[in-house]
């Protein structure tokens, strides 16, 4: 018994004190000094959604945008203003009426965003505060960070990617 347990020591130790060839090296590292700074994209927009425009209006980026395949476009909209604070909920939004449903919704690709309603309510019938000078605000972030982050809060999106203002349209 004393030599299986001297054999088992020997062995274990031998196993601790061996070391491998070492392996490649690695990215260079962030230092304070080099890599890439990552700042979120952001614009604001006034919108009437019409029988004209089909309740749809598509807005390109622009040529101040660069816009990944890989970034996400979120959406807000101005939903109330309680003390004279905006309060900015994450698209798609719904609204419930005794006629059917209204969701404002959006999608994207790559060189625009398009806004637009939908649901199950006839748009010809509501009220022009549903319709006319809908405040919205677009953000396009890189996709890495996305679900590590309350999208639905503006205000953590805006300190996460460093938007301290939104260029108007």
């Amino acid at each position: 018994m004393k030599r299986i347990l001297s054999f088992i020591t020997v062995f274990a130790l031998l196993l601790t004190a061996c070391e491998g060839d070492p392996g490649p090296p690695g990215p260079p590292g962030f230092n304070g000094q080099d890599g890439v700074n990552i700042v979120g994209q952001a614009f604001e927009i006034i919108l009437d959604f019409t029988p004209e425009n089909e309740y749809s209006f598509i807005e390109p980026y622009g040529p101040n945008f660069e816009v990944l395949p890989s970034d996400v476009t979120l959406v807000y909209i101005s939903w109330e203003v309680d003390n004279g604070e905006d309060i900015w909920r994450l698209l798609p939004q719904t609204e419930y009426f005794e006629e059917g449903t209204l969701v404002y919704n959006f999608d994207f690709t790559q060189n625009d965003v398009r806004f637009f309603l939908d649901g199950t309510i006839d748009f010809s019938i509501l009220d022009p505060s549903y319709t006319d000078a809908q405040v919205f605000r677009v953000v396009v972030v890189p996709a890495d960070n996305v679900g590590r982050l309350d999208v639905s809060d503006i205000n953590a999106v805006m300190e996460a990617y460093g938007i301290t203002s939104f260029e108007k349209r």
